[in-house]
């Protein structure tokens, strides 16, 4: 007998796991920090007037968008009239009553009284379908409501 034993197990020791959970966290924040939310897809030309007294909307209520402008040059086949877009389609002004009831579908009970309907609309379009907007929202029980401008000198939207 031999004071000391041979090791005939050569096998592989365990891997460590140790670190695992580092780089599991370091890879999900690093996907959170580097991810775009997706905006919606302008179909039409949204060239925002200016204005020189401006308030930052919050956005923690819910806000609905609807764009309004003529077809981009890739959906001139709709023609050159002031459009309307409700998310990422053309519509019909028609349409803005279904479309505000499914955002209230959408969100919990609670906020569907502070919904605010944000209006973007370009600066060359006409103010009939602005108002045509404003009488579906009517329609929709919709009274919250925004326009969106852009930062600058009021006097620019004469030129």
């Amino acid at each position: 007998m031999s004071k000391f034993k041979s090791k005939k197990d050569n096998s592989l020791p365990a891997v460590n796991t140790a670190s695992l959970p580092d780089i599991v966290f370091m890879l999900l924040f690093f996907f959170m920090v580097v991810t775009v939310m997706r905006e919606d897809n302008l179909l039409i030309e949204n060239r925002l007037p200016q204005a020189d007294q401006v308030e930052k909307l919050e956005k923690k209520y819910p806000i609905s968008y609807i764009y309004a402008g003529k077809p981009s040059k890739a959906y001139e086949k709709y023609g050159t009239e002031a459009r309307l877009q409700l998310n990422d389609k053309l519509a019909d002004i028609s349409e803005i009553q279904a479309f505000i009831n499914a955002e209230r579908a959408a969100i919990r009970e609670e906020l569907i009284p502070k919904l605010t309907v944000s209006l973007k609309v370009d600066k060359e379009a006409n103010m009939g379908i602005v108002g045509d907007i404003k009488q579906e929202l009517r329609k929709a029980s919709a009274f919250r409501i925004n326009y969106t401008t852009a930062t600058g000198d009021a006097k620019s939207n004469l030129d």
